[in-house]
């Protein structure tokens, strides 16, 4: 039997088919995923468990619409399924095995986010910090952000790793709550500089509720992460679409080639929300709220103690006051994770862990510190130099026990 044109020898990517089963096989995949429109994701949800709404697949099928575009904006008012929307287009790479996939959001949301990938579109995840970064290492894989699942990390983490992370093709990265980003473009803002610098070269979908709070100059740092040239340089921006008036019809035919808003005025058809109604109440610190307020406020400003770390202590010590500032209520989980610090420091002492280790278990825990507190920041530019940050982590800090065990009963007391 003489061999067919699909049983020669045929380039599929970087495989070689070889047999007449192969090609076939391929072939089959490719008509599975191909198509366009609902089609396309269609047969991309095939293992996926989610009720979805119109305005979440329309969403889907613009920031897959034009694969030559570096990216795109959606930003859906708040509930509206923001994730859903992002995990149908990741569940669409992902079925057409663009498989180096990245999701950068704040700490506090890294839980969910691997559950909702896993649960309603079965799609593998791994949630990468300081801990799990090590553990992989440790296997011989020198770059633990090369894995064959959907990886995962905060916006801390990610601007920490920002070399390993620019070594990798990636097909998508997803930012989320990307708000924080919006002053990227600044030299000051040192987590955004350096997440932009990682993925200028990759497609990005950005994520938020709140794209334009008080300054048009939010939309240009957002368009910046997407692409840098999108609306040219600051200059020209400001002279374009701020001064003397600006133009705002041109603003917004532009923004529509990146940016997909809904409302939820505009999906009442199908979606029935609860109605809610601001009251506002006076509030005046009781007593016990105040003397909690001076206990805690005189803790942080003690000198040389172990619940911040070296390298963050000024900045941690202004968000933390903020935070207390709010009600005992909002403060409690932060005093936590500093108490669950000093639990964590006080076990590798126990181990006779050498400084290096010390060092590693701050990182570690950083993260989650760090997003505690700035989780109801809209702006992640507030930052330590980098020089004092790098010089402080690598500090060797002796412990004392007796003083160590002191600070978590004095936390835990205030818990």
């Amino acid at each position: 039997m003489g061999e067919s044109w699909w049983g020669r020898s045929i380039e599929a990517g970087q495989q070689k088919v070889t047999t007449e089963y192969h090609a076939k096989y391929f072939a089959h995949e490719l008509s599975r995923i191909g198509g366009s429109g609902v089609d396309r994701l269609g047969r991309a949800l095939f293992d996926a468990c989610v009720d979805l709404n119109p305005h979440q697949i329309e969403a889907a099928l613009f920031a897959l619409r034009s694969p030559l575009s570096k990216g795109v904006l959606l930003a859906d008012e708040v509930g509206l399924g923001k994730t859903i929307e992002a995990g149908l287009v990741l569940c669409q790479y992902w079925a057409e095995r663009r498989r180096h996939l990245l999701v950068i959001c704040p700490a506090s949301l890294r839980k969910q986010w691997a559950l909702e990938l896993t649960e309603k579109f079965n799609l593998p995840t791994f949630v990468l910090d300081a801990k799990t970064y090590r553990d992989v290492q440790k296997t011989g894989t020198p770059n633990p952000f090369r894995d064959n699942a959907i990886i995962i990390c905060s916006m801390h983490y990610a601007g920490r790793k920002a070399e390993e992370i620019k070594e990798i093709p990636w097909n998508l990265v997803v930012v989320d709550e990307a708000h924080k980003l919006r002053n990227a473009y600044r030299q000051s803002n040192r987590i955004g500089r350096r997440i932009r610098w990682a993925t200028e070269d990759c497609k990005k979908l950005l994520l938020t509720a709140t794209p334009l709070q008080n300054s048009l100059l939010e939309l240009y740092g957002l368009s910046t992460l997407i692409d840098d040239r999108l609306f040219g340089d600051l200059p020209s921006f400001r002279s374009q679409y701020i001064n003397y008036g600006g133009d705002t019809d041109g603003l917004r035919e532009r923004l529509q080639s990146f940016c997909w808003r809904t409302l939820r005025s505009q999906v009442l058809e199908y979606i029935r929300f609860t109605e809610r109604k601001l009251i506002t109440r006076p509030f005046k610190p009781t007593e016990q709220e105040h003397k909690l307020y001076e206990a805690v406020s005189s803790f942080l400003k003690r000198d040389g103690n172990y619940a911040l770390p070296t390298g963050q202590r000024h900045l941690l010590i202004l968000l933390v006051r903020k935070v207390l500032a709010s009600s005992p209520r909002a403060v409690a989980g932060t005093l936590e994770i500093m108490r669950d610090r000093l639990l964590k420091l006080r076990e590798e002492f126990s181990k006779n862990a050498t400084p290096a280790d010390r060092v590693l278990l701050d990182a570690e825990i950083d993260d989650d510190l760090l997003d505690e507190i700035l989780e109801d920041e809209e702006d992640l530019g507030v930052e330590l130099p980098e020089s004092e940050a790098d010089k402080a982590s690598s500090e060797e800090q002796k412990i004392d026990i007796e003083k160590l065990n002191a600070e978590i009963e004095e936390l835990e007391d205030y818990i």
